[in-house]
């Protein structure tokens, strides 16, 4: 029975311990959120300028991982007065009834290509479309960088659904660069 005494303790300290992902602070000043669109043909780029992040990250465990992002709308500029009023007006994003878009993650996974892709959800205005997103992480001991790409289809969304904005381009791609440090 003596030797039983000591068994329990050496079996639970050879099971592996399920560590829970990384959990990552995001450096805002450092960080953007950007997307390109088009108008009459001619291309423009645009960012916003608020938006936050709750980033857990584990690349040996992908199913750990979660983000979950909220942006404020109306702090959507893109070098033009005249295009930042029409696109915080009540035919794109409407901040007033709308005041955040938000994607959350649903699931990661290794893509094809060697990479990671994350499906979620995105809710803009009140229209929620799942959306996959291209990820590119990189860490430096308790800094990261966490890129992520994605393009998305204006019209699934309400955006440019109300009035006649047949000039604007379809697929906006969006690209978001956050600088990150851990917690």
């Amino acid at each position: 029975m003596p030797k039983t005494r000591h068994l329990l303790p050496a079996l639970l300290l050879a099971l592996p311990i399920a560590a829970p992902a990384r959990d990552w602070t995001v450096a805002a000043a450092q960080s953007t959120l950007t997307f390109k669109g088009t108008y009459s043909g001619e291309g423009f780029d645009g960012k916003f300028r608020k938006f936050d992040a709750a980033i857990s990250y584990d690349e040996a465990d992908l199913s750990k991982s979660k983000f979950d992002v909220t942006v404020d709308v109306a702090s959507v500029d893109t070098a033009s007065s005249e295009r930042d009023d029409s696109l915080k007006g009540e035919d794109f994003f409407d901040p007033k009834k709308f005041p955040q878009a938000h994607f959350v993650t649903e699931s990661f996974a290794k893509a094809a290509d060697g990479g990671v892709e994350a499906k979620g959800k995105l809710t803009i205005r009140d229209k929620t479309q799942p959306v996959t997103l291209k990820v590119k992480f990189a860490m430096s001991e308790d800094k990261a960088t966490l890129d992520v790409d994605t393009v998305l289809k204006r019209a699934d969304f309400g955006l440019g659904a109300g009035g006649d904005w047949k000039d604007i381009g379809t697929d906006v791609p969006v690209h978001g660069h956050l600088v990150l440090s851990g917690k």
